[in-house]
């Protein structure tokens, strides 16, 4: 259950209302249209206008109305304290003007855009955005009050103090001025406001304490006066909704020393005036001020009226302290605590549906559940339980440790000493397995397949058999066994040659790729030596698969000519070395970028008239580009065409509206 309002989001004024969905349509939509563009363009353009701008006024709206609570979802307690602090009322008609809003705002979008798709022009979609949009502001404008109002409760519930109306309560209450809100500052950290007048409490003030790891709350209330509820204002009523609606341990808070300015006799008819507010309640009467006068100090009238106030109320009992000597504040606080945790526990068992039980007697509810999952177990009548030594511990098998003893066990720090000392020796932790067999204790840690353990079928000599059978095969090829021959026609050897050819294939792969994995990385996979090549070689090649070879051959030796001196030219050609190409680019002949067309708009034409009208031809065929190129309704420029005494400046006469 919510027990707090602070997270309620700040209601804007209809003013601001207006400008943040004004502004925030401007931002999130395109700003630019002309009256070329196509009319379902224009109305698209327009229409989005008006259904975006109803959207972010009905999502603001619905946010305020879903951060506020709904009094019928919320505890009766806080739904009373609203009634009594707001006027349930006002807060629903402000809700529901909200509301009605948000109906005619959608309205309204509905209505002009259904108007938007039949527009024919231009000025007449932007007459019905604006009369659209205006509409909507108008509508926004008559939410001023109702946005004040609701700003104020958010502020004023954002002070309300969080209450659960769930947890461990104790409710003090009672006369103005008789201590309740020094007893919550003793027993508490709450930061109360302790005066010696009356009505200094204005509201409910709520303090927390935890006793037996539990954690309670105390809830000071203010002062009540013995009259009707009618007649009772705002502070008063704030006291009687936690008393009705809490369910808590009730404090009822006396002065018998009439300091507070009200007599005994009328603050025991204010408790029998609430009286019917506590019922189903732990109800305790707390005397204060003791240490100015007792109960046994009063006149034995007095006493007798006191007694017979516990008498008439079978579960009321009566508490004495003082706050200002903190005597019998911690002892009032322990048994009021002790009384609600036992309560809250026998409430809390006899809750919930019988439950079927074996036997009529059995108890039922959740008690009944409980301890129908729980055994307890008690030894049998007339059973003893002696004590137990073990047969080792007699016999002195299992003895106390001495290092002197020479038959002792030896420990871990014994065989380090034994073996080296710290450094030399290391434990060795495999001898304590728990195993079935000992001698599995240094094995191998298992790995299972098919639910076997791989190590149980690996020859310890593999490695060894591998280099025989490698050499084995090394053998046979050179003597030429796998090599085919028409007299070998057996299916044996020709499988054992086939199985052969694969093995070795496969090897010649691996360790390709092993090599490639290793070295390259991410250099070229073409080896070193394959990159340089003659010309003779490539003259060789081109003539094998049938190419004339005269063309290639020409262009390679006018390279070779170019990269290098006449006295180191030879038939190798090396084209891809840094060295080669630095020395083509540096040796490469210097242009003119405006005479031989390498400019941006150059046309190679040495003639300057000549490539002046040139020039000036490539600028007019580049005009049809630009056009097509100019800025659509999404561009955020904002051209020099707007109306500068709309947008900067002293403004006076006339509008200031440049949607």
């Amino acid at each position: 259950m919510k027990t707090t309002w602070k997270d309620i989001a700040p209601v804007p004024t209809s003013q601001e209302f207006i400008d943040i969905v004004l502004s925030r349509t401007q931002r999130r939509l395109p700003t630019q249209i002309r009256a070329g563009f196509k009319i379902s363009r224009i109305r698209g353009f327009y229409t989005r206008k008006v259904k975006f701008t109803s959207e972010t006024f009905c999502e603001k709206l619905q946010a305020i109305l879903e951060g506020f609570p709904r009094l019928q979802d919320v505890h009766p307690f806080h739904k009373d304290l609203l009634n009594t602090l707001y006027d349930a009322d006002h807060f629903r008609i402000a809700l529901g003007t909200l509301s009605t809003a948000k109906r005619l705002i959608e309205t309204v979008a509905r209505d002009y855009v259904r108007l938007l798709k039949y527009a024919q022009s231009l000025f007449q979609c932007k007459s019905l955005k604006r009369a659209a949009l205006g509409r909507m502001a108008t509508i926004c404008k008559r939410l001023k009050d109702p946005l004040v109002y609701l700003e104020q409760v958010r502020q004023h519930l954002g002070r309300l103090p969080s209450i659960d109306p769930n947890t461990r309560t104790l409710l003090i209450c009672g006369y103005p001025n008789v201590g309740k809100s020094s007893f919550l500052k003793s027993v508490t950290r709450a930061d109360v406001d302790v005066q010696p007048y009356a009505f200094t409490t204005k509201s409910l003030f709520v303090g927390h304490f935890d006793y037996k790891y539990l954690r309670f709350q105390a809830i000071d209330t203010p002062g009540i006066l013995d009259h009707p509820l009618e007649e009772m204002n705002t502070i008063e009523m704030q006291s009687i909704t936690a008393i009705a609606h809490l369910r808590s341990a009730i404090l009822y808070f006396m002065d018998l020393s009439e300091q507070c300015g009200y007599s005994v006799a009328a603050q025991m008819a204010l408790f029998t005036s609430i009286k019917p507010l506590f019922a189903n309640k732990l109800v305790f009467i707390v005397i204060n001020k003791t240490d100015v006068m007792k109960p046994e100090d009063l006149d034995p009238e007095t006493q007798q009226q006191l007694q017979d106030l516990l008498t008439q109320n079978s579960n009321t009992e009566l508490l004495q302290l003082s706050c200002v000597t903190n005597e019998g504040v911690q002892e009032v606080k322990n048994a009021v605590c002790d009384r609600l945790i036992a309560d809250r526990v026998a409430a809390k068992l006899k809750s919930g549906q019988a439950s079927q039980s074996a036997t009529d007697d059995a108890p039922s509810g959740r008690l009944g559940d409980l301890l129908a999952r729980i055994h307890v177990a008690r030894p049998l009548p007339g059973s003893v339980s002696e004590t137990y030594i073990p047969e080792a511990v007699k016999s002195g098998t299992y003895k106390k440790y001495d290092k002197n003893d020479p038959e002792r066990k030896m420990l871990e720090r014994d065989l380090e000493e034994q073996n080296g000392g710290a450094g030399v020796y290391n434990i060795d932790l495999k001898k304590t397995y728990d195993l079935a067999n000992d001698e599995w204790n240094h094995d191998k840690v298992p790995e299972f397949f098919n639910g076997k353990n791989v190590f149980d079928y690996v020859d310890p000599d593999i490695e060894e058999k591998l280099a025989a059978l490698e050499a084995e095969e090394e053998r046979l090829t050179a003597e030429g066994f796998y090599d085919e021959s028409d007299s070998m026609e057996d299916e044996e050897d020709a499988e054992i040659r086939m199985k052969a050819d694969l093995i070795r294939t496969k090897t010649g792969l691996m360790k390709n790729e092993a090599r490639m994995k290793k070295s390259l990385k991410n250099k070229a996979q073409i080896p070193r030596a394959k990159k340089q090549r003659t010309v003779g070689q490539m003259e060789k090649h081109f003539h094998s698969i049938g190419l004339d070879a005269s063309a290639p051959t020409d262009r390679a030796r006018a390279q070779i000519r170019n990269a290098r001196p006449a006295s180191t030219m030879g038939d190798e050609m090396d084209l891809d070395t840094p060295s080669a190409r630095a020395k083509s680019v540096s040796r490469a002949p210097k242009t003119n970028r405006l005479t031989d067309g390498l400019g941006k708009t150059a046309t190679g034409i040495t003639d300057p008239a000549t490539r002046t009208k040139a020039e000036r031809i490539a600028k007019l065929g580049q005009r049809q580009m630009n056009r097509m190129a100019r800025q659509g309704e999404a561009d955020r420029h904002e051209t020099a065409s707007l109306p500068a005494h709309l947008l900067k400046g002293k403004r006076k006469m006339g509008t200031n509206r440049s949607r």
